[in-house]
């Protein structure tokens, strides 16, 4: 019956991102009773996941960037051949046991999965398109949360920012006393998780002499720069490897 078995052969070629999107995550911010418009706690759990996943799953993927209830992993080598099935399964079950964890969860968690192919010089233009999204959902979730406080339901809010233009939306908030352009960094760009390697000495019983050797470490930054800056796109650069 192998040969039944949908995409089982259906493998992708690096380098890759794939994206993690939670599932019905407005229903779980109601039942882990999430602060609005951002929950610093859900933030650091969904950095913390994105941590897991560079250090503890198995698949090493070089970095995540985070925001909201989405995580973008970037892989310049592939675990199980490529194997789309494998990775998106894998991925998504190791990222929803992660948060449910994190968050000390009595309620299931669940994520979806998806590849993007890009070649090395497309894949600083996808984390600029997700910062990007980044700064639609804050604004979106400030200016929600704002007509929430004035009376509205959160679909009643949700429904008359539909399409509105980014300018309507800052003047709406700014006129309920908040200013989008300070509010903390991470609402605005994202999260980023990436894994550093360093040189460190020390003696080595083995040898019988001093030795250098190599260290890695997660690191996570949620002061970034925009990606489309000339300073993000060389960070980008230095930080996106090719296969």
């Amino acid at each position: 019956m192998k040969h039944r078995e949908l995409f089982s052969n259906l493998v992708a070629l690096p380098p890759i991102f794939l994206r993690l999107d939670g599932r019905t995550f407005h229903r779980l911010a109601e039942t882990w009773c999430l602060e609005r418009p951002f929950d610093s706690h859900f933030a650091d759990g969904m950095a913390r996941v994105s941590a897991r996943l560079i250090s503890e799953s198995g698949l090493s993927p070089d970095l995540a960037f985070t925001f909201s209830d989405e995580i973008s992993l970037y892989f310049s080598r592939l675990p199980f051949n490529g194997r789309v099935e494998k990775l998106d399964s894998v991925c998504a079950s190791f990222a929803a046991s992660a948060l449910a964890i994190e968050m000390e969860s009595t309620v299931p968690v669940s994520f979806d999965a998806r590849i993007i192919h890009v070649i090395p010089e497309m894949a600083p233009d996808y984390l600029i398109q997700r910062q990007g999204e980044a700064w639609r959902n804050h604004l979106n979730a400030y200016c929600q949360y704002a007509l929430m406080m004035d009376g509205m339901s959160r679909k009643e809010a949700a429904s008359f920012l539909k399409e509105k233009p980014s300018q309507e939306m800052h003047e709406l908030a700014f006129a309920r006393g908040i200013n989008l352009a300070h509010t903390p960094t991470w609402q605005r760009r994202g999260i980023l998780v990436q894994k550093k390697t360093y040189m460190v000495k020390g003696f080595n019983p083995k040898l019988g002499k001093m030795a250098e050797s190599i260290r890695s470490e997660v690191v996570t930054s949620r002061d970034l720069p925009v990606f489309a800056s000339p300073e993000g796109r060389a960070l980008l650069s230095s930080l996106l490897r090719c296969p």
